[in-house]
């Protein structure tokens, strides 16, 4: 490990350190300087700047010890080090555990508690507290989603960071009831109804930042589970460059989503940046002069300049009824959220072949699929021949973490891994870039359809036009030290 390693593993380490009394947390703050280590002869501090004679003089004195040795680290780290340092031992979801845990670790009652008694237990201040932090460390985690899940003997926790489920620190088995009814009450939800699923929302701020968080409940044989989705609006969009697109893949998608009219389609999974490419899609070509309208479910983000509905299916607002009336409003560019049903494949089609570009997803494997998906929804063949222009697949891979990235063997000659460290959680990956397979549906293709060949005879035919699929994107982010082979393998073994 080198010193930089060891630096950061400092200063993410999980158990604040003790500040003498001497020193003030104002002074901390305000010169952006951190303890993070000290022997019987010197104290080690972080800084995002070079010694300061001045200040080291004053923690020479704050801690009585003859030498200071200064280390420079990321500005953002440290501040984020400070804070966590200056909340206090046991202002940490672990810290708080342990501290819960000995305050009583009977397990659940068999009877469930009344409305009144929940309420009460929800609004206790160390249930709020905990709440609270669980939030917090989330979102400095980068988790997009919080699992709360209850079980015969307790209740666990898991963050999703990267698209893959972390284990988060377990609240204590006593404090099950309480802990979702809290959930529950911040989402407005009825906290005395266990027998329903229900959907809600929370907006938080925690640390200057508003995060909005879409609530779902779900009745099980032990208790509800909680799934809370974290959405920051804040957050800025990602260019297509910045998802990882590739230059000649952009360079063709781009042509595709300027055309005045037609269908472009984005496949795969459940978490696959599909809508996130659709955003950056209308980002890159909307200029103020057109009417953009969005049907989502839900809409997660605001885009400035666009008219974006929200399906609602209690008040009978579904994509293809919210479809036919945008129809009505003089749009140039429409976005569907998803094409999931033969009605609202119906209405797309036409607003195509009517003069509309329409940006919409299908859930399907790879991009040749997605012209067998839209036939299965009942469009037909000359109509799909006709009105698609192109569909990109997408997926989404963990990158290493360049904090902790080392070469290994790998059967094609040498790699990268991340060995795990504080900043990774010991995953070895940090963040995510987008693997990206395009088909463009050119006039060999059309009549491939017109002739239900099939999507393997599509498949070939686009490979012969130059299109790249999933997994040779994958081959080429390892030679490029983005990503392993392991996390290749694992997201294109179904494509």
């Amino acid at each position: 490990m080198d010193a930089g390693d060891a630096i950061l593993e400092s200063l993410y380490a999980a158990e604040p350190i003790d500040l003498p009394d001497t020193l003030a947390p104002e002074y901390v703050r305000a010169h952006g300087v951190l303890p993070i280590g000290l022997d019987d002869g010197s104290v080690t501090v972080a800084a995002a700047y070079e010694a300061d004679p001045d200040i080291a003089d004053d923690l020479r004195v704050a801690f009585a010890v003859p030498t200071v040795r200064w280390v420079q680290a990321p500005e953002s780290e440290v501040a984020r080090a400070i804070e966590r340092a200056l909340a206090g031992r046991g202002e940490t979801v672990t810290g708080l555990v342990r501290e819960l845990s000995v305050v009583g670790d009977a397990g659940p009652g068999t009877e469930l508690p009344t409305a009144e008694d929940l309420t009460s237990l929800a609004n206790q201040a160390p249930v709020v507290k905990l709440v609270n932090l669980l939030f917090l460390e989330a979102v400095e985690a980068r988790a997009s989603d919080i699992h709360v899940e209850v079980h015969e003997t307790g209740v666990s926790a898991r963050y999703r960071i990267d698209g893959m489920l972390v284990d988060a620190p377990s609240p204590p088995a006593h404090l099950r009831d309480a802990i979702v009814s809290r959930l529950k009450v911040m989402a407005n939800l009825d906290i005395a109804e266990r027998r329903v699923p229900q959907d809600g929302r929370i907006r938080l701020r925690l640390k200057d930042r508003e995060i909005d968080v879409r609530v779902s409940t779900l009745p099980a044989i032990h208790g509800e589970s909680v799934v809370l989705r974290l959405l920051d609006p804040s957050t800025r969009r990602l260019s297509l460059e910045e998802l990882g697109m590739e230059r000649e893949v952009l360079s063709a998608f781009d042509v595709l989503i300027r055309r005045p009219h037609g269908i472009i389609l984005v496949s795969g999974p459940t978490g696959s940046g599909k809508t996130t490419t659709l955003y950056a899609a209308l980002d890159r070509i909307k200029t103020g002069r057109e009417k953009v309208v969005t049907v989502e479910d839900p809409v997660e983000y605001r885009i400035p300049g666009v008219t974006q509905v929200q399906v609602n299916r209690a008040a009978g607002v579904t994509f293809a009824t919210a479809l036919r009336s945008i129809l009505r409003q003089d749009p140039d560019i429409i976005l569907v959220g998803e094409m999931r049903d033969p009605e609202t494949a119906d209405i797309a089609v036409h607003a195509a072949l009517t003069g509309h570009l329409v940006l919409s997803t299908v859930h399907t494997n790879d991009a040749a699929t997605g012209v067998t998906r839209l036939l299965d929804l009942g469009v037909a063949d000359y109509l799909v021949a006709s009105t698609v222009e192109g569909i990109l697949a997408q997926r989404l891979i963990r990158c290493i973490c360049q904090q902790c990235k080392q070469p290994v063997a790998i059967p094609d000659g040498c790699g990268w891994k991340g060995r795990g460290c504080d900043r990774c959680r010991g995953t070895g990956y940090y963040d995510r870039l987008g693997l990206f397979e395009l088909l463009v549906m050119e006039e060999e293709l059309r009549r491939e359809v017109l002739a239900h060949r099939g999507s393997d005879a599509l498949r070939s035919k686009a490979e012969q036009k130059g299109m790249r699929l999933l997994r040779r994107e994958g081959l080429r982010k390892i030679g490029e030290g983005v990503t392993t082979l392991e996390e290749v393998e694992r997201v294109t073994r179904e494509s």
